[in-house]
Formats: C-alpha cells, sequence, structure tokens
C-alpha cells in the first residue's frame, strides 16, 4: 500500500509538475564542483556549485542515478563521483601527516576503466575529451593542478569548455546510459505494485535525508542476509518490484523529504511526509499547506499576517468548516501521511495513515479542545514542536530567565507517537504524563502550556472510557480529592506571595510543590500551620482581602475529606496541577480586582 501510493504521487509529479522529480535512471545528488575540460582533455578550471548561504552547500543536480555501494565495492558512478572516483584523490585520515590529501588510486581505476570502455567509440566532443582526461590524469599531480583543496571528497561532474551543458547531459550520454540500464540481466517477473510483468529491481535506490540515517542513504526494501531470504530467492526477488516502480517510489520519497518543499516533519527520531490528492494541484497544495499549519504554524513576517494566521488557526480549533478557513479546502481530499525512522542501513515505519482532509480537521479540532484551559496559556495555537518543548528540563540562567531548549533534547520515541494520537484520535502516550508530573517536581516549571498537556492526556483518556470530563476552567463543585488539595495548595501560595511579596527567597512551590501533588499527607498538616501566620498579617494589613481569603479557604476545606490522602496516583498528581492552575489564574484575577477595591477604600478613608 505505502509503495504503491508512493509510486503514484510519482506518476502525479512526474505529469503535472514540468519536471519537478527526474525521469527513469536519472536523480538529483548533491554537486559541490564543476571539472571544466578543454577538448584536448586538459582539466582547465574548477567552477564551485555551491549555494549563497553563510556556510555554503553543494546544490542539487540532476545526473545519472547513484546507487548503493556496500561494504569495499568500488563500482563508480557514470559520468559523476566523488573526487576519490573521479579523481583519485580523497582528504587524507592521517592527523599525522601534514599533506592535505591521500592518494585513492582502485577508486580511481575503477572509474577510469569503465568509462573508458563505455566512451570508446564516443562521437559527442565533451565524452572524447572526459576519456582523453582519464587517460593523462595522474592523481599524484593533484597539488600541481588547477584544483583546490576544497574540492577533496565532493561530488564532481564535466563540463567541456565554452558550452553550458554539462558532459552528461548530452544526447549521446544519455543513449549510453539508457542502453546501460537495459542491459542489466535483471530476472523478469510480476511486480508487486503495478501488477505487470517486468525487470525486477535487485537492489533498490537509497532513501536520503531521513534525519539521524546514513549519509549514504538507507533503504525500505532489502534482503542481505540469508535469514531474511527464502525458497532460495536472493535480494529483491523476495519481494518483486519492477526497476521502473523501485525508482519511482524511491524518486517521491526523496522528493518528499527535501525541506524546501514543505512536506516534511522531523520531530525526535521520526520523520513525517505527506502529501494529497485532490481535483486539482492547487487543491492539493492547499490542503498539504493547512496540515502543516495544523502542526507548525508559520512564524507571521508582519501583524496582518499573524492576525489572518491566528483567524485561520481560531476556526480550525472550533471546528469551523474547511471553507471558512480557505475556498480552496475540501473535506474529501485523500492524505497521505507516512512516518519513518531509521534503524541502521534500513528505514522503520513509525505509521501510515490514509485519510480524507475532514477527519484531519477533526483529529485537530479534538487535539486543541482537549488542550483547551481558561485562561489560555498561548497566544496563539502551540506547535507539535512547542509541545514537546515542554518536555524536556526547564534550566536557567543567572539572571533568572529561562534557558532556550533544544528540540534534540526531547525523548525521540514520543515525537512520532504523539503525532500519531493526534492524526488517530486514540490515547496520547501515558509516558508524557509521567514526564511532565516528573518535569513539575524537578524543576518546579508549572507552566500552563504543561499543564494543558496534562489535562489533554487524562481529558482524551476519560473521554474515550466514557469517565468524566475535566473542566477548561476553575470547577467549584468538584469534589475530587487531589483537584481541591491543588486548589488549596494555590490558596496557600497566594496566602503567602500577599504577606511577604517579592521578600520570599523560596515559596511553597519552590519546596513542597512535589511532596503535596504525590504524598499530600505529609506536608499539609505543616502547611496549614504555617498559612495560620501568613494569614494573620493579610487579616492585620488588608481584612477585606483577609475576609475574602478565608472564605475560600473554607469552602475548600470543608469539601475535603477528615483525613489528607497518603499517597496520589500519576492520575490524581494530574488532577493536583490541573486544580492548582485553575485555582491560581482564578484566584490571581480575583485577587488583582479585591486588592484593586481595597486601596480605594483605604484611600478614601
Amino acid at each position: 500500500m505505502i509503495l504503491s501510493a508512493l509510486t503514484q504521487y510519482y506518476d502525479r509529479l512526474n505529469k503535472n509538475s514540468q519536471g519537478a522529480v527526474p525521469t527513469f535512471g536519472f536523480s538529483e545528488e548533491k554537486i559541490g564542483y564543476i571539472l571544466v575540460l578543454s577538448e584536448q582533455g586538459e582539466l582547465v578550471d574548477l567552477v564551485p556549485n555551491l549555494s549563497d548561504e553563510k556556510k555554503p552547500k553543494p546544490k542539487l543536480m540532476r545526473v545519472p542515478q547513484s546507487f548503493k555501494r556496500p561494504g569495499k565495492v568500488t563500482k563508480p558512478f557514470f559520468l559523476w563521483d566523488k573526487t576519490a572516483y573521479s579523481l583519485g584523490v580523497a582528504s587524507s585520515n592521517d592527523k599525522k601527516s601534514d599533506a592535505p590529501f591521500e592518494l585513492s588510486l582502485p577508486t580511481f581505476e575503477a572509474f577510469r576503466d569503465v568509462h573508458l570502455s563505455l566512451l570508446k567509440n564516443a562521437e559527442d566532443k565533451g565524452l572524447k575529451a572526459l576519456a582523453l582526461f582519464l587517460k593523462n590524469w595522474k592523481p599524484e599531480n593533484f597539488a600541481e593542478s588547477v584544483l583546490s583543496p576544497d574540492v577533496l571528497d565532493a561530488n564532481v561532474v564535466f563540463q567541456l569548455d565554452g558550452l553550458r551543458k554539462y558532459v552528461h547531459e548530452c544526447l549521446e550520454a544519455r543513449t549510453i546510459w539508457r542502453a546501460l540500464l537495459q542491459s542489466d540481466d535483471a530476472k523478469e517477473a510480476m511486480c508487486l505494485i503495478t501488477g505487470q510483468q517486468a525487470p525486477i529491481s535487485r537492489l533498490h535506490p537509497v532513501i536520503k535525508g531521513v534525519s539521524g540515517g546514513q549519509s549514504s542513504g538507507v533503504s525500505i526494501v532489502s534482503f542481505n542476509k540469508e535469514s531474511f531470504e527464502s525458497f532460495g530467492k536472493g535480494q529483491g526477488d523476495n519481494a518483486p518490484v519492477s526497476e521502473q516502480a523501485a525508482f519511482a517510489y524511491t524518486t517521491a520519497l526523496n522528493y518528499l523529504l527535501r525541506r524546501e518543499n514543505e512536506q516534511v516533519i522531523s520531530l525526535g527520531d521520526t520523520t513525517v511526509v505527506f502529501w494529497a490528492l485532490a481535483d486539482s494541484e492547487q487543491k492539493a497544495k492547499s490542503a498539504e499547506t493547512f496540515f502543516m499549519k495544523g502542526f507548525n504554524p508559520p512564524s507571521p513576517t508582519d501583524e496582518s499576517e499573524a492576525k489572518a494566521l491566528a483567524s485561520e488557526l481560531e476556526k480550525l480549533a472550533k471546528g469551523r468548516p474547511l471553507t471558512e478557513i480557505s475556498p480552496d479546502l475540501d473535506p474529501n481530499t485523500q492524505f497521505f501521511i507516512l512516518g519513518v525512522a531509521p534503524n541502521a542501513a534500513r528505514l522503520s515505519i513509525r505509521f501510515w495513515l490514509q485519510i480524507d482532509l475532514g477527519h484531519i480537521q477533526q483529529r485537530f479540532t479534538e487535539h486543541f479542545q482537549d488542550l483547551a484551559l481558561n485562561p489560555l496559556p498561548w497566544k496563539t495555537l502551540p506547535s507539535l514542536y512547542r509541545l514537546l518543548l515542554e518536555l524536556i528540563p526547564t534550566r536557567y540562567e543567572s539572571n533568572g530567565n529561562k534557558k532556550k531548549k533544544d528540540i534534540n533534547d526531547a525523548p525521540a520515541h514520543l515525537a512520532g507517537e504523539l503525532m500519531r494520537a493526534i492524526l488517530t484520535g486514540q490515547r496520547y502516550p501515558r509516558a508524557i504524563l509521567a514526564q511532565l508530573l516528573s518535569r513539575f517536581r524537578s524543576d518546579g516549571d508549572i507552566s500552563g502550556l504543561r499543564v494543558a498537556m496534562v489535562k489533554s492526556v487524562m481529558q482524551r483518556e476519560f473521554r474515550l472510557l466514557g469517565k468524566e470530563e475535566i473542566s477548561m476552567s476553575l470547577d467549584e463543585s468538584n469534589a475530587n480529592p487531589a483537584y481541591l488539595l491543588g486548589r488549596l495548595f494555590a490558596v496557600l501560595e497566594n496566602i503567602q506571595r500577599i504577606a511577604l511579596g517579592d521578600k520570599v527567597n523560596a515559596t511553597i512551590t519552590d519546596k513542597y510543590f512535589a511532596a503535596a501533588s504525590t504524598v499530600p499527607y505529609s506536608v499539609y498538616p505543616r502547611l496549614l500551620a504555617g498559612s495560620k501566620h501568613h494569614l494573620s498579617r493579610v487579616r492585620k494589613d488588608k481584612p477585606g482581602l483577609a475576609f475574602s481569603i478565608e472564605r475560600e479557604l473554607g469552602a475548600i476545606m470543608t469539601s475535603l475529606p477528615t483525613e489528607f490522602p497518603r499517597h496520589f496516583s500519576i492520575e490524581n498528581q494530574g488532577r493536583f496541577s490541573i486544580g492548582y492552575y485553575h485555582q491560581k489564574n482564578a484566584r490571581f484575577a480575583q485577587s488583582e480586582s479585591v486588592e484593586s477595591n481595597e486601596l480605594i477604600t483605604e484611600g478614601n478613608d
């Protein structure tokens, strides 16, 4: 199903996107330099093929298809390759040596011999020049040539001086390459993807661009040990896929993995690619943009763009019809989502979903509603990245500001599981709840977004089980002891804050939140005893505010059981943090109002 969908996507790209993907037998590779040759086969110039970034990178170029060279295989690529093959030189691995390069004669000889054999009857000037160059080139003369050490280990192509086309682009080169592709003695069988009789690919092309994968590429389909084979069949014969189909699905996946196409999301060890199938390219592109915004809203460049984005996301969170978000969005648009992770030289499929856009919108809406708290702890809906960052320990600078977090520090396995839960509507990973509660206890950062994530995990689980739902805002009718004790803790914290102001070095939250949320029996008697002193001070300075606090304190205390619980389960620890957040924010707003009235009264006396 996956390979078939990717093959169909390649056909669509090849038909509708004017050269977005290479044709059969070609691939897009990172080419760093161009070697310019004279008609006599002399190396006359070295032209960089690098990006304009601060750290220049090789640009992609369409060349005869590469393949995986396992082990010590010295099979060269056609009309291009890295310098160890094309020039017989590579960067020196000897740290003690002052020489910037070392010779790589076996690989150069393989490159030279193959090309001299293939080009012996060539009529094209560029091909003849390349043959002459390979005949005369001596790798040991690298330092005396026009070449610089920067070229070492880079992929290079060849160009005839005075021509704009590269040697591999000429008609004769393409003819030779097509003949090479057809000359392979591949067995014929029925392709599992197309259902047609065709030459079977023994080794499938590699996949590049997967986060954490080998730079040389990884495979989805491979059989390199007898234990993976059956009925005496070797390599690709165990799962017959035609050469054309193998090329199509790998090319499509490599296209999706290119960051500039904005159809890929990297989350921990999971890389997610997605594409849409609609009546028109415009509808498909709009669907893909919508999906990306749902998981990773872009950073607006100006105020008007920020308002438009906020409006779109608000409609998404409220479950408004797709046409209200964008007229190009069709709920019947088919959507394909593939999550993969590297496993040595192979790709592991984390999840695969084929779903329509209407159901994706429903899943997004459920996700944001499960997250919702009142007041909302964010100005714009949080992306998946922001959620994952909350799982990382919070650390502080010497001035008290929070240190910037690195997404690579987030638990890798939870990223893919969280995305899958959002897309399928299933339970969020229980490990997220455990992780967040652990962070509350260890770093004391009880942020609104963290509490929202706690609430979302529990809300979805309870909803799927048919249990009670968790309120978005303060629920004074909730008699759950954990929720009540979370509220009580927020009240006690507030009493301390009002009594001592900013003079206190460590609040009760800093000292006792971990114990109060896990083993309340051990700390609450002490906390209540300490609050009496603070409350008497508030009563003396601000009697009106003290009266309001005592009434609130009494309402919570009368609803509590006669004895404090000795231990809270993980669910009740979650309820505790939610009750704390609800009470703190409700009390904060109320406290500001009461304090303001108190000041007015005092001013009139």
